[in-house]
C-alpha cells in the first residue's frame, strides 16, 4: 500500500476499576516512522492494541487502510514451540509442506496465498538478523531472550501487514541486534509505530508522539526535536498560566476600582439630594435607580470573573500534571578501595562463549559497565557476583553481600501488591513513607495495592528496584541486569541521577550504550570471542 493511514477518533479507555486511562484522542497516522513515547502506566500498550484492533476502545473508534501487525513487547511462547511458532509462520510451514505432500485442500491453498517460498524467506530474514544459526524447527526454550525477540521481529517484517506496531523492542536486543533492528526499520515501507524509551532508535524516528496527560501531541523529529519541542511547549503553557493570572489579577483591581466609584458616586447623589431637601418620591427612585446600577454592575463582574477563572483553569490545564520521578540513593557510602569480590581462574557455567578462564577483582570504588552480545555471559556474571550460582571452574570469593536485580524481576512476587513487598523489605520506615517512596517513582496510589502481574512493564521495574533499594540494610555492592529496560524516559534519567550518586560498588549489565554513558563509571568489561577485558572507561 503506497500511502497507509491510522486514524484515531475521539478514542477513550476506560478500565474496569473505571478509571479513565485517556479520553477524546484524536491522531493520524501515516507512512511517515512515529515513535510513541510516554510516561509508565499512561496507557501506550493499550492504546497500541486499540490501534492494531486487539481490543475495542471505550468510546470513539480506530480507521486503518489496512492490515495492521502488532508485536507485545514481551516475547511469549508456548511449551514445545519452535523457530517458526515464534515468527508466526508455522500454519503456512504446514499447509506447505501437505500440499508438497500432495493434498489439494482449497484450504491449504488458502493457507499459503503467494507465500511459496515461505522457508527460504524465514531463513533470509534470520540470518540478515544474525541468527543463520538458526533453523524452523529451533526450540524457543535454546534462545536468549535476545535472540527470540529478533526472531519475532523477523516474522513481523515477513507479514506484509500495512502497519507495523512494534511495543519496546529494543528491550534485550544486543548492539548488533538493536543497530540492525534500525537497519531492517530503514527499509520498511508501510506504516510504523515503535512504542519506545530507547533515545537511539527514537532518534531515527520521522515524527514523535507523546500521550501524556493531556493527551496526545506530535513532535516533527525524533528523540532530540521531542525533548526540545516539550520544554518549548511546557514554558509557553507556564508564561500563558502566568499571563491569564496577571490579568486576571489586573481585572480585579479595575473592577474594585469600578465599584469604589459607583459607591462615591451613590454616596454624593444621597448627599445632595438630602441637601437640596427632595421629596421622598424622588428620593425613593433615584435609591432604586442607584440599586439597579449596582446590581448590574454586580453581575456584570460576576461574568466577568467566572471568564477570568475559566481562563486561568484552561491555561492550567495545558500544563501537563505530572510529578518530577525521584529514586532515593541506595545507600550514603563514600567510595573505598575496600574488596567487594574476587574471581580466579574462572570459567562461567552455562555459556558456550565463555569457554576461556579469566581473573576479575572489584573493589568498593570501582563503577562496572558490562557489556557484549546476546549469549556471551553478562546475566550468568552477575548472577555468579551475587552468589546464586557456583563456576564451572575455578574460584568466586565474595566479600560482600550483592543486591541483585535480574532482567525477569525474580524478587518480585506476581501475586503480592508492590506496597506489601516493598513493607515486607523494609520495616524501619512508616507505610505512609513506603507510599510516598513508590509515589515519587510514579507508581498510583491504587495500582500499588495491585497484584504486581497486573502492571506495566515499567511500574513492576519500578516495584522491583524500590523493594531491592530501599531495603533495611542498605547495600555496598549493587548488581543491575539491564535495569533500564522497560522505564520511561523520565524513570531513566531519575536512575541515572541516582546511580552517579551511589557510594558503593556498582556492576551494571546494559546494552543501551546513552544510559551505560550517563552513569560516571569507571571500568569497562567487555566479552568478546570468549573473553573478558576490563579496561578504564
Amino acid at each position: 500500500m503506497t500511502n497507509p493511514f491510522l486514524t484515531l477518533e475521539g478514542v477513550s479507555c476506560v478500565l474496569p476499576d473505571g478509571r479513565t486511562l485517556f479520553s477524546n484522542l484524536d491522531e493520524q497516522f501515516d507512512s511517515r516512522p512515529t515513535g510513541l513515547v510516554g510516561r509508565n502506566g499512561i496507557g501506550k500498550t493499550l492504546l497500541a492494541r486499540i490501534m492494531a484492533g486487539l481490543l475495542a476502545p471505550s468510546s470513539g473508534r480506530c480507521v486503518c487502510s489496512g492490515e495492521v501487525y502488532y508485536l507485545r513487547q514481551q516475547v511469549s511462547h508456548a511449551p514445545g514451540s519452535r523457530v517458526a511458532d515464534l515468527a508466526g509462520v508455522r500454519g503456512v510451514l504446514e499447509a506447505l509442506e501437505r500440499i508438497e505432500a500432495g493434498s489439494i485442500s482449497p484450504v491449504d491453498f488458502e493457507a499459503v496465498g503467494e507465500r511459496w517460498s515461505i522457508r527460504q524467506q524465514l531463513q533470509q530474514a534470520l540470518a540478515s538478523s544474525g541468527l543463520s544459526h538458526l533453523d524452523i524447527t529451533t526450540p524457543v526454550s535454546r534462545l536468549s531472550g535476545g535472540e527470540a525477540m529478533r526472531v519475532a521481529l523477523s516474522g513481523a517484517m515477513m507479514a506484509n501487514a500495512d502497519f507495523l506496531i512494534l511495543d519496546e523492542p529494543s528491550n534485550h536486543l544486543d548492539r548488533p541486534g538493536r543497530r540492525a533492528l534500525i537497519e531492517q526499520l530503514r527499509y520498511w515501507a508501510g506504516g510504523l509505530v515503535v512504542i519506545s524509551h530507547d533515545r537511539e532508535r527514537l532518534e531515527t524516528m520521522d515524527r514523535t508522539v507523546e500521550l501524556s496527560s493531556l493527551g496526545l501531541h506530535s513532535h516533527g523529529g525524533g528523540y532530540s526535536v521531542y525533548v526540545q519541542g516539550k520544554e518549548q511547549q511546557q514554558q509557553a503553557a507556564i508564561r500563558q498560566l502566568e499571563h491569564s493570572r496577571l490579568e486576571r489579577r489586573r481585572q480585579e483591581r479595575a473592577m474594585q476600582e469600578q465599584r469604589e466609584r459607583q459607591q462615591q458616586r451613590q454616596a454624593r447623589g444621597d448627599r445632595h439630594g438630602r441637601e437640596a431637601n427632595q421629596a421622598k418620591i424622588l428620593l425613593g427612585r433615584q435609591k432604586e435607580r442607584s440599586e439597579s446600577s449596582a446590581g448590574k454592575l454586580q453581575n456584570q463582574q460576576t461574568a466577568a470573573r467566572e471568564q477570568l477563572v475559566q481562563s486561568v483553569r484552561e491555561a492550567a490545564r495545558q500544563i501537563e500534571a505530572e510529578a518530577p520521578i525521584v529514586l532515593h540513593h541506595a545507600s550514603a557510602l563514600q567510595p573505598s578501595r575496600r574488596l567487594v569480590a574476587e574471581l580466579e581462574a574462572v570459567t562461567l557455567p552455562f555459556v558456550a562463549m565463555a569457554n576461556r578462564r579469566f581473573d576479575l577483582r572489584l573493589t568498593g570504588d570501582q563503577r562496572v559497565g558490562v557489556v557484549g552480545v546476546n549469549g556471551c555471559g553478562k546475566s550468568t556474571l552477575l548472577k555468579l557476583l551475587a552468589g546464586l550460582i557456583p563456576p564451572a571452574a575455578g574460584s568466586c570469593r565474595l566479600l560482600v553481600e550483592g543486591v541483585y536485580l535480574d532482567q525477569q524481576l525474580i524478587n518480585l512476587q506476581a501475586e503480592r501488591s508492590a506496597l506489601e513487598q516493598l513493607r515486607a523489605a523494609n520495616r524501619r520506615l512508616d507505610e505512609g513513607v513506603l507510599r510516598m517512596r513508590l509515589a515519587q517513582l510514579g507508581l498510583d496510589a491504587q495500582r500499588i495495592l495491585l497484584p504486581s502481574a497486573s502492571l506495566s512493564g515499567g511500574e513492576r521495574m519500578k516495584a522491583a528496584l524500590a523493594c531491592l533499594l530501599y531495603a533495611d540494610s542498605p547495600t555496598e555492592f549493587l548488581l543491575l541486569d539491564e535495569p533500564s529496560n522497560h522505564l520511561d524516559l523520565p524513570s531513566m534519567q531519575a536512575l541515572e541521577d541516582m546511580l552517579r550518586g551511589f557510594g558503593g560498588a556498582l556492576v551494571v549489565a546494559s546494552h543501551d550504550e546513552i544510559f551505560l554513558g550517563r552513569l560516571g563509571l569507571t571500568h569497562r568489561l567487555e566479552a568478546s570471542e570468549g573473553e573478558w577485558n576490563l579496561r578504564a572507561w
